[in-house]
């Protein structure tokens, strides 16, 4: 493939440069695919996406290098930080005061998750730091594959909304705790039980940018339509401003942007849906979010030693999440059966997971490095593997409105149209 691109380099000079013309077109690939498997197979778009993503990293797609920098590292960024700012939204602080039990499952489930994965890496002799990063990065799990799964099958039940808040409150806690572990690397400090201070200072200066996130959409939407393009565009904007200061002074952009959510659903409780403008500018940027992530993970080693050890984190972390979400039900107001399908649904791994181990590898290039071959096959795995099971149990769950009914060759002649 090096070959290829090469020739094209010669004899095509766009103007944006020819990685422009190669992420085009990767992109629009992806959207077919996306399409078809959705069409064809009934399983979310998602699975279609990752799937091109991770033919062109194995086939050495030069676009995008792993340790992700620049411009890449940003859209990245960008892209986790929207669907967290959205994910937020969702959260209605009142509730934990209704059913704190959520919150139990929720810590239950995460703790026994990274106990778990810590607990396996120890056993099969990974050393204890690199144990602990990639137990703190398998804790999160995927609001943005779960969403788009939601969306794709049109659920809605009380499983539907358990897991996304619970998927959203994993994330929380690994991007709070990961980023603080990352920004003690440099000075050599590897006992996570030191990592009171950088967590504090991680929490505070997210809360600092996601407050004045919130409270200048607030302000905004007092005199703007929610459904004006021009409201669409100043999300973004700030959500992109947002996630480069949080950055750079010492906090977390995705973090900050799921708190501003948060804070903003507090200060704005009444339902309020994305413009139809920034719903499209959405979908595009996870779009390129998946197959990023994708064509990253796929450049990671897989050698078999490297393989055993990634299904053995890849099975104990499942079953560590059902068994957590398992554990915390009692009194969460959902039944048993209802807590399996819940914690089925927090197995994706994808962009949030790709971010936390950039921030492993920009901290400490040895031990990122490490953390980085253990977590990219699993997490290339888990981005469509954890959709599958997550469409599985949501079906079994029969919160669906779309029926699985993929269409059957020579069915239907005519064009479907997507919801």
């Amino acid at each position: 493939m090096n070959e290829i691109m090469a020739i094209w380099a010669e004899w095509i000079k766009p103007s944006a440069g020819l990685p422009t013309v190669q992420w085009s077109i990767l992109l629009a690939i992806a959207a077919a695919a996306g399409h078809l498997v959705n069409r064809y197979s009934g399983l979310p778009k998602v699975i279609g996406y990752s799937a091109v993503g991770a033919f062109a990293g194995l086939a050495g797609f030069t676009g995008a290098i792993w340790p992700l920098q620049g411009t890449g590292l940003f859209l990245l960024e960008l892209g986790v930080a929207v669907v967290l700012f959205e994910a937020g939204g969702r959260i209605p602080l009142r509730w934990f005061r209704h059913n704190p039990m959520v919150l139990v499952q929720s810590l239950a489930e995460s703790a026994l998750t990274f106990f778990g994965v810590q607990w396996l890496l120890r056993l099969m002799d990974v050393p204890d730091v690199v144990a602990e990063s990639v137990a703190l990065v398998a804790m999160a799990a995927s609001p943005a594959v779960l969403s788009r799964v939601v969306t794709d099958t049109r659920a809605a039940g009380p499983v539907t909304e358990r897991a996304l808040v619970l998927s959203t409150l994993s994330t929380l806690y690994a991007l709070l705790l990961c980023s603080a572990r990352a920004g003690m690397l440099p000075r050599g400090e590897t006992a996570l039980s030191n990592s009171l201070f950088p967590v504090l200072v991680v929490l505070g200066m997210s809360v600092v940018v996601g407050a004045v996130l919130a409270l200048v959409l607030r302000t905004a939407l007092r005199v703007m339509s929610p459904t004006s393009e021009n409201t669409a565009i100043l999300l973004l904007s700030l959500i992109a401003a947002g996630a480069a200061i949080a950055s750079n002074f010492g906090g977390s952009a995705p973090l900050a942007a799921l708190l501003g959510g948060m804070l903003l659903k507090q200060l704005n409780p009444r339902p309020w849906a994305w413009p139809r403008q920034m719903g499209t500018a959405s979908s595009m940027l996870t779009m390129l979010m998946f197959v990023l992530v994708s064509v990253v993970a796929a450049q990671a080693d897989w050698s078999r030693p490297v393989a055993s050890l990634v299904v053995a984190l890849v099975v104990v972390r499942m079953m560590t999440k059902v068994a957590g979400v398992a554990l915390g039900n009692i009194g969460s107001g959902t039944s048993w059966k209802q807590g399996l399908w819940v914690g089925c649904t927090m197995s994706p791994m994808s962009s949030v997971a790709l971010l936390l181990v950039s921030q492993y590898v920009a901290a400490s290039a040895s031990i990122g490095g490490q953390v980085a071959v253990i977590a990219l096959p699993a997490i290339l795995l888990m981005e469509m593997l954890g959709a599958v099971l997550a469409t599985v149990a949501l079906y079994r769950a029969g919160e669906c409105s779309k029926p699985w009914s993929p269409v059957v060759r020579g069915a239907s002649t005519g064009p479907v149209h997507e919801s």
